[in-house]
């Protein structure tokens, strides 16, 4: 007789969260997640192109302001802060909650690539884009044929 372990999180109702609540040390307040939504590491996506780079954080409903952004030597930092107050009173309580909420992200660019002087950013539609061009010694050059004198 051969032992089988099924798999539930090919069953429907069974995800696998449920299959590694038991293997988890539920004292481990490391694999938790007890906070308000919104408090994770934003994703980011990093393009490369012929004359730049481009970095973008998904960042939704946040504002330009929001973002501090800061480029030491090849060092690009994007960080945020956010803070709010939200208070409720109705005639039988009163409830009062503060939200914070921060990130830091760093990212070390190419020393010689990159044309430090003109990085720019722009934030639209939740994603904030961080543009950062070549300079020109650094860009690919196209084929160029060599005649044999």
């Amino acid at each position: 007789m051969a032992l089988v372990k099924r798999n539930h999180s090919d069953l429907p109702g069974f995800p696998s969260w449920f299959d590694n609540l038991w293997s988890r040390d539920l004292m481990d307040w490391s694999n938790w997640n007890f906070s308000p939504a919104h408090t994770t590491l934003p994703a980011a996506n990093i393009k490369e192109n012929n004359d730049e780079y481009e970095i973008e954080l998904a960042a939704p409903g946040m504002k330009k302001e929001d973002f501090k952004i800061n480029l030491d030597n090849n060092l690009l930092t994007i960080s945020s802060e956010k803070q709010e107050d939200k208070e409720e009173k109705n005639k039988d309580y009163s409830r009062r909650e503060f939200y914070y909420q921060s990130f830091q992200r760093s990212f070390t660019l190419p020393e010689r690539d990159v044309d430090q002087e003109k990085v720019s950013a722009k934030y639209h539609d939740g994603i904030l884009s961080i543009h950062i061009p070549k300079r020109e010694e650094a860009k690919a050059k196209p084929v160029r044929e060599i005649k044999i004198s």
